[in-house]
């Protein structure tokens, strides 16, 4: 039954009012993947305040927590079918304080610091490498000549590795392996800015994007069990696991490095 006293029933929407009724309500789906961004992005900022009062531990598991999260946002968000550029540019962002600003700022407080000016150029320049190598992402991301095979391939280190990385020797001072921080500086420093290199640097490394988007039946219990193991073993020893996983991805550069190559040559035959 037509209402005699709304008058707008009769009259055609124009395309900014079409606009506006679009964007009245917004899924769910959208709002989800955003909410886990926002919470790494809480966590990253509270690193650095626990780097402040010293509880250094707990900052470097706020920054590692964080990392979780962002893996899993992207994910969530192409489950969901919830990906926007508002999402992207969010995530970017985050990623920029999570794992530019806040490992920076802590391994300066932790050690760098002992070596003054020297120590906080070496800390900046991991912050400007990792808004670099961010920029860069995101601009090849647009780019429409990319072999199919690249998406299993980032260039450089990813950001969030790149931090995982970085704390290394807080990972190997907390198992008490650096009793002197202070005489230890020097290499912290090189070693810092070894990582801020490999971040900005074209070495091809794996990106698994495509890990764990598919699992074949007969796998599925054997990977939860696995799964639950390492949360187990994450949370009993989580330096002695940090330190072997970043071992590990250093064993992996060269690995990946040859595998790049062989799609390249693929292509050129």
């Amino acid at each position: 039954m037509v209402d005699p006293f709304d008058d707008d029933k009769d009259v055609e929407d124009t395309p900014r009012q079409k606009r506006l009724k679009r964007f009245k309500t917004i899924p769910l789906k959208f709002l989800l993947p955003n909410l886990i961004t926002l919470l790494a992005l809480c966590l990253g900022i509270t690193a650095i305040r626990f780097g402040m009062e010293g509880r250094y531990e707990l900052a470097v598991s706020a920054i590692i927590v964080a990392t979780v999260l962002d893996a899993l946002d992207g994910r969530v968000a192409r489950l969901l079918k919830g990906a926007s550029r508002f999402g992207a540019e969010l995530d970017s962002l985050a990623d920029f304080i999570n794992f530019g600003v806040a490992p920076a700022v802590l391994i300066y407080m932790w050690a760098l610091h002992n070596l003054h000016n020297l120590g906080w150029v070496v800390a900046l320049s991991l912050s400007v490498a990792m808004a670099l190598r961010l920029a860069r992402f995101n601009v090849a991301l647009d780019d429409p000549d990319k072999p199919s095979w690249s998406n299993k391939f980032f260039t450089g280190v990813p950001a969030p590795a790149g931090a995982a990385l970085v704390m290394l020797p807080m990972y190997l001072g907390f198992l008490g392996f650096i009793p002197d921080i202070k005489a230890a500086a020097p290499v912290i420093l090189v070693f810092t800015g070894v990582i801020s290199f490999l971040v900005i640097s074209k070495i091809p490394t794996f990106s698994g994007k495509g890990f764990g988007q598919r699992i074949d039946r007969d796998l599925v219990m054997p990977a939860l069990a696995g799964s639950v193991l390492f949360a187990v073993v994450l949370i009993s020893f989580p330096w002695e696991l940090l330190t072997a996983s970043v071992i590990a991805y250093f064993v992996l550069l060269p690995i990946g490095w040859r595998s790049y190559r062989r799609h390249v040559k693929a292509d050129e035959s």
